[in-house]
């Protein structure tokens, strides 16, 4: 049998050295500043698209083709996009720690989790920067003003 020597009240109190980061310090300030500047772009995209002109009706591929052949939109967008997968995944993260108890069940969920975020950012960014508001062979109708049929 083990006896467990406890330190007597009046010792000074001497911190062992951690070797934990401040990893989760800065997810628990990451979520804060992104769901400040996520509330800012989200209600920005959707004054945007539903007040401005003809509401809901009026957003069709002309309407996207034209709002991100400007740079400012990409931008936006982007950062909408990254911001919110981030954001989603740190708080996926958070619940996958405090409630998957078990090592290795914990290991996949997040690995499953990365994956996913990984390829919805990848595949989102592709669009965004890649997307064309004036295809070939497209109906002229359907294009943004700016195109030349």
């Amino acid at each position: 049998m083990s006896s467990t020597v406890i330190a007597s009240p009046r010792e000074k109190y001497t911190r062992k050295k951690s070797t934990r980061g401040n990893f989760e310090l800065y997810t628990w300030v990451f979520m804060r500043i992104s769901g400040v500047v996520l509330v800012v772009l989200i209600f920005g995209h959707l004054f945007v698209n539903l007040m401005l002109g003809k509401g809901v009706h009026a957003i069709d591929f002309a309407f996207v083709g034209g709002k991100w052949s400007n740079p400012l939109w990409q931008v936006w967008d982007l950062l909408m996009l990254w911001l919110a997968m981030l954001h989603g995944n740190n708080g996926v993260r958070t619940i996958i720690n405090d409630y998957v108890a078990k090592d290795l069940p914990r290991l996949w969920l997040k690995i499953v989790l990365y994956a996913v975020t990984a390829v919805v950012v990848v595949l989102g960014t592709l669009v965004i920067l890649t997307f064309s508001p004036c295809p070939t062979g497209a109906a002229a109708d359907l294009l943004p003003s700016f195109c030349t049929a």
